[in-house]
């Protein structure tokens, strides 16, 4: 029998600016709306469809800061984590409740510096740059995730040595 696979890699436009928030151990979180639309051609009507999905993601660490940083409505954004499951009572009806949501791992802002590039208007685009580390909570914050040995590579935000900041393209 094949094991489980839970992989979700989401290219989309943010709905709105990040949210970035601390949590008591000093860990950034950033909640995220993105808009991810497919494009179809309808045979039977002899046009095109376009079915736009709105997904909530949550970022952690560097890349919640990076998030909230250069990102905002509007950015062209490459997404890449997993589904998760959060489940509670309602605390007004009383009714269980849940929702499903990505938890991003791997974060790649698309388009160029400056708004062009396939920005939406009134986004800076996003800078191209991508970032990895710190995608998911510290171990102790949601004990029933596990990062994956990918997920915890150790990776600079400093610019190579020699190089000036100014030729560094984010």
């Amino acid at each position: 029998m094949a094991s489980s696979f839970n992989r979700v890699i989401l290219v989309g436009n943010l709905t709105r600016d990040p949210q970035v928030r601390y949590i008591p151990s000093g860990t950034a979180v950033a909640d995220i709306g993105l808009a991810v639309s497919r494009q179809w051609f309808d045979k039977q009507t002899n046009t095109r469809k376009e079915e736009t999905t709105f997904v909530d993601v949550v970022l952690w660490a560097r890349t919640a800061e990076v998030a909230g940083e250069y990102l905002s409505k509007g950015s062209p954004v490459l997404i890449e984590g997993h589904l998760k499951l959060d489940q509670w009572d309602d605390k007004e009806t009383g009714q269980k409740r849940s929702k499903l949501r990505v938890v991003g791992e791997y974060m790649q802002m698309l388009g160029s510096k400056g708004g062009g590039g396939g920005a939406a208007a009134g986004g800076d685009g996003g800078t191209g740059a991508a970032h990895r580390g710190g995608g998911a909570p510290p171990r102790g914050q949601q004990p029933d995730y596990q990062p994956s040995e990918s997920s915890q590579d150790d990776y600079s935000d400093a610019p190579a040595a020699g190089i000036p900041d100014d030729d560094v393209p984010f």
